[in-house]
């Protein structure tokens, strides 16, 4: 069937796919023929089987275009497996502009941002009717087709294709993405004809071009093909996210954005720079009108873009909020306790994007804040994403919008299962779910005209994606609300050096309470032996585990009826040992392992164990000095349990930490041991917190071992009551210490920030790591293009804490990491240059395994 042959597709008969397909030289969209009995159904946003070399794959219907530039022959689409809407045109857009910033493919971030398909939930329960079932039924090639769908004009010889040209004023190499704003239209090379539906890049704020609308890095010689015989390539009309240009009109081109990973070397933006959301101004999916699928067949959607309100085509009706009913009261005068707080709500009903981080006060109840600023938006008649790190603090949060605007608030997370998770989503998906609170896969949440996207405590590491293409939650929040101009709340009692440089960039405010206010909430906190007088009381304040002051706090707590909270930073037994005699680490003679003592089963302690291949060694020696004796290098929290068990008879001692986190506890006295993050609530809030082991959190040898350690201390010490007391075991001259002290994250994480720009890390520059084998890294070398300035560092080893990129039986015994250092403002052709690297591996069906990471949380 040639591409010109007559059809009956409402006019419309070619379908725009991006066919889901690991090599990245396959990143690109391909045209195929509807065939008229699947005409209602094949609608932008759909999921499709289409046919690709010879096997049936994946993919999402992008566009139904009039024509195509192929002259060729073409393929049907084999089915359409779902009338569900599923991509919209903002969440392609964002996948499109993630896939950019972290080098990756798009096919990969919507694995991430859409859940696989349930098909009984999807339909409500009930089977398919067979009217359906006739409609989705397979189709048969016609005889005479070829494997595929679409080739390029040159495919007839093997000449590489030659470089597109380039718009005036662009700058950019061949293959970059366009950069467009809904509405906007891309500009198209003389010659060739941007189609409607063809689909458009944002590289995070980077002037980019358009070439010939292909959104795929292009290499040259690229026969793109995916197994041998397989003669189709990109199409030329390639894929620009813009609309339309009416007839006679020129096509506009689009502005640049500017980066939010460059404005924090520019520390200030041009006026009008950041694009906010009008009040009550139009917005892609608002106020548009929904069409019933199989109607108006002549008219049939041209674009994803034109996608207004995803329709349910099961037979079941959208339950769409009533826009009559009454909005929610949402009580927001707690926000007055902070500097400019009533303003940033007043925007937010008000529709407006303001953008700010907030730094919670002591004891504060943030669940509550955060559930009455996503109130306050749906009150607006939009809707918002909030994000924590865990299901814990997920239960909190949904318990409390779940309050304020009952069945409006739904959770995602990876623990319900996919029947419940995928009803959720779709709830989100059609309108019904106005509030998404999730963990970090929350951040693609297709939510109806978004007005806020909130995350809380986003030092955690679970927000970093371990999936290709590595992407980490809040820069892809920040990607999201600078796109669609929604507001943005970075929230947690800490800050990070990240969100601290986009306030110094003045992308976002800063949403903090006076010092006097402070005050009046925040527990005392010292360190022991921080004056001379405390020292000459306990001269082993310093040296002792647990001295004098802290044991005298907690009976004090104890006898007021009051809970006393002890952070632990390891949990288990004994988790270290070493020589008693020349301190050297105690190392396992089978596999060099290092050594931990476990607890027998009754109470008391066994034989050391090799935490690797768990054998017992019975007769340790050291390797070093030979002596016998073992000593305790870090104490667990199982330990520390039993040691104040024995401090103070008669009292409860509670455990939580590994298995078994408590989520709250009863309030009275009682010990908590607790190992960090797991720290349960008490009612009222707790007497005494003790900090043991700061020196085992400070001392680790990671990047962000600071931050992290004041994140985690000032978590615990937000659960301490008015006026309670903090015990800090760490050496009261570190910084970190005294920021914990005066309860100064703002200034703590201002020098974090100063402190890598001076040494060159993120978030000061932009970073990419290489991991594999010597042999995989040097043929990606070879090939990049890298920007003017790029350091190449290494190679080093990989970090203990990292995952290895292969699979457990491919797994070499050397694995190798180099990166690469750019500045901020080339953050964007680093990425564009290992994107067209990887283009080139594998279309040379290199199979070394090799993983590439964009600012990645654990650098070595």
């Amino acid at each position: 069937m040639a591409a010109d042959d007559p059809s009956t597709a409402a006019g419309h008969p070619i379908a725009r796919v991006l066919p889901l397909l690991s090599p990245a030289h396959l990143d690109r969209d391909f045209d195929y023929l509807v065939p008229p009995e699947l005409d209602a159904i094949a609608q932008p946003g759909v999921r499709v089987r289409v046919r690709f070399a010879g096997r049936l794959v994946d993919g999402y219907l992008l566009a139904r275009l009039p024509h195509t530039d192929h002259t060729g022959k073409m393929m049907p689409l084999e089915r359409v497996v779902s009338a569900e809407r599923v991509l919209t045109p903002e969440i392609l857009r964002l996948a499109t502009t993630v896939a950019a910033r972290y080098a990756g493919t798009r096919a990969d971030v919507l694995r991430l941002a859409i859940p696989p398909r349930h098909a009984s939930t999807e339909n409500g329960g009930a089977k398919k009717s067979a009217k359906k079932k006739s409609a989705e039924h397979h189709v048969t090639p016609p005889p005479g087709t070829e494997s595929h769908t679409a080739t390029r004009p040159s495919d007839a010889d093997a000449t590489p294709p030659a470089p597109p040209n380039l718009s005036p004023g662009d700058a950019s190499t061949p293959g970059d993405p366009v950069l467009a704003t809904p509405g906007d239209v891309a500009t198209a090379v003389p010659g060739d004809a941007v189609a409607a539906g063809d689909v458009a890049t944002a590289v995070s704020g980077d002037a980019a071009t358009a070439v010939s609308g292909d959104a795929a890095t292009a290499v040259p010689g690229d026969t793109a093909a995916a197994v041998p015989g397989d003669a189709a390539t990109a199409v030329p009309g390639g894929a620009a996210m813009a609309a339309a240009a009416p007839p006679g009109e020129v096509p506009k081109e689009p502005g640049p954005i500017p980066d939010i990973g460059s404005i924090v070397t520019q520390r200030s933006l041009p006026s009008g720079g950041i694009a906010r959301a009008a009040p009550n101004g139009p917005s892609p999916m608002r106020g548009a009108a929904s069409k019933e699928v199989g109607s108006e067949r002549g008219q049939a959607s041209s674009d994803i873009s034109d996608i207004a309100v995803p329709e349910h085509v099961s037979g079941d009706a959208v339950d769409a909020p009533d826009s009559g009913a009454e909005a929610p009261v949402v009580d927001t005068t707690a926000w007055a306790r902070y500097l400019h707080g009533g303003a940033f709500v007043a925007a937010l009903a008000d529709g407006r994007g303001p953008r700010a981080a907030w730094q919670a006060l002591p004891g504060e109840d943030w669940a509550a804040r955060l559930a009455e600023l996503a109130a306050t938006v749906v009150a607006a008649g939009r809707s918002a994403v909030l994000m924590v790190p865990d299901q814990r603090d997920l239960d909190r949060l949904l318990a409390e919008c779940v309050r304020l605007v009952g069945d409006s608030a739904v959770g995602l997370s990876a623990g319900l299962g996919p029947a419940a998770r995928y009803r959720r989503w779709l709830a989100v998906l059609r309108g019904q779910a106005r509030i998404v609170v999730g963990t970090r896969a929350a951040v693609f949440a297709p939510a109806k005209d978004l007005g806020l996207i909130a995350l809380w405590d986003d030092g955690d590491d679970t927000y970093a994606e371990p999936r290709s293409p590595y992407p980490h939650a809040r820069e892809v929040a920040m990607l999201r609300a600078h796109e669609t101009g929604a507001a943005f709340v970075a929230a947690g009692f800490a800050r990070t050096a990240e969100i601290q440089a986009v306030v110094e960039s003045g992308w976002a405010h800063d949403l903090l309470a006076e010092r006097q206010v402070l005050r009046e909430v925040m527990p005392r906190i010292s360190a022991p032996g921080d004056t001379d007088f405390a020292l000459e009381r306990d001269a082993l304040a310093r040296a002792v585990r647990m001295p004098g002051v802290a044991f005298a706090a907690a009976r004090s707590a104890l006898k007021e009826n009051a809970a006393v909270l002890v952070q632990v930073p390891r949990r288990g037994y004994v988790p270290s040992l070493a020589c008693a005699k020349c301190r050297t680490p105690a190392r396992c003679r089978h596999c060099n392992g290092p050594l931990s003592l476990p607890q027998s089963g009754n109470g008391e302690a066994a034989s050391p164990q090799c935490r690797w291949c768990g054998i017992t060694e019975a007769a340790f020696r050291c390797q070093a000095c030979g002596a016998r004796a073992l000593r305790a290098m870090v104490i667990g929290a199982a330990r520390t349990a039993e040691e104040l068990g024995r401090a103070f008879p008669g009292v409860p001692i509670r455990g939580s930490g590994g298995g078994e986190v408590l989520d709250t506890v009863d309030p009275g006295a009682q010990v908590v041991v607790a190992t960090v993050g797991a720290e349960p609530l008490v009612p009222g809030g707790y007497g005494v917190a003790l900090l043991l082991d700061g020196w085992a959190l400070l001392g680790r040898a990671d990047l962000r071992a600071t931050e992290d350690t004041l994140r985690r201390w000032m978590g615990a010490a937000a659960l301490v009551r008015p006026r309670g007391q903090v015990i800090v075991m760490a050496d009261p001259g570190l910084p970190t210490v005294q920021a914990l002290v005066r309860w100064d994250p703002v200034h703590h994480a201002a020098a974090e920030l100063d402190a890598r720009a001076e040494v060159g890390f993120p978030p000061a520059v932009r970073l990419a790591a290489i991991d594999g084998t010597t042999a995989s890294i040097a043929e990606l070398l070879d090939v990049a293009v890298l920007p003017d300035g790029t350091e190449v560092l290494g190679p080093v080893p990989l970090p203990p804490t990292a995952r290895k990129p292969f699979s457990g039986g491919d797994s070499p015994t050397e694995v190798e990491r180099m990166l690469l250092r750019v500045a901020r403002t080339a953050g964007a052709p680093l990425a564009r240059a290992l994107t067209a690297a990887q283009a080139v591996r594998s279309s040379h069906r290199s199979d070394a395994p090799l993983r590439i990471q964009i600012d990645p949380v654990d650098i070595g």
